[in-house]
């Protein structure tokens, strides 16, 4: 599995279980890694167009940043003037992926109380390990939020109800 991050948080995501770590500060992850079957992205455009070019052929890249494709369109029920537009948003990078013989999707995230007991019991195995930077109580959620948008959170940011 491979990963980039900033300068500060590499040795964090080496002990998450990243097996190569790569310094978007000082590398260009797109020239680096080549041959993945899978690709998550989360970022913006440019970053997802540099995600095809380290796939392999038949690999898939898999966004939740956008842009939405006709199929997520039809996952959600969407009339067929929604699932047009969605199609034509995504045209081009569907085009890009075609292209490079790789399959693009976007994936929509939904709560689910399956698939969060899931999850739950995956964190209680110690197979996921959640990173939580910092705790604020509920009276201050506007200081969490500052600090979240200061981009300096290493983890999640949690605003405990209790």
């Amino acid at each position: 599995m491979a990963t980039t991050t900033s300068t500060d948080n590499v040795d964090l995501v080496r002990s998450l279980g990243a097996d190569v770590v790569i310094d978007y500060k000082q590398d260009d992850f797109e020239k680096v890694l080549s041959g993945y079957d899978v690709v998550l992205n989360s970022l913006d455009k440019v970053t997802l167009e540099k995600s095809l070019r380290v796939l392999k052929p038949g690999g898939k890249l898999i966004s939740i940043s956008g842009p939405p494709d006709a199929a997520f369109a039809r996952s959600i029920g969407a009339s067929w003037v929604l699932r047009m537009v969605t199609g034509a948003l995504s045209h081009r990078i569907r085009a890009k992926a075609k292209r490079r013989q790789v399959h693009y999707s976007f994936l929509f995230m939904r709560a689910n109380g399956n698939q969060l007991t899931e999850i739950t019991s995956l964190i209680d195995d110690r197979i996921i390990r959640p990173v939580v930077d910092r705790v604020f109580p509920f009276a201050s959620t506007k200081e969490a939020m500052a600090y979240v948008e200061a981009g300096r959170a290493k983890g999640k940011v949690v605003v405990s109800l209790k």
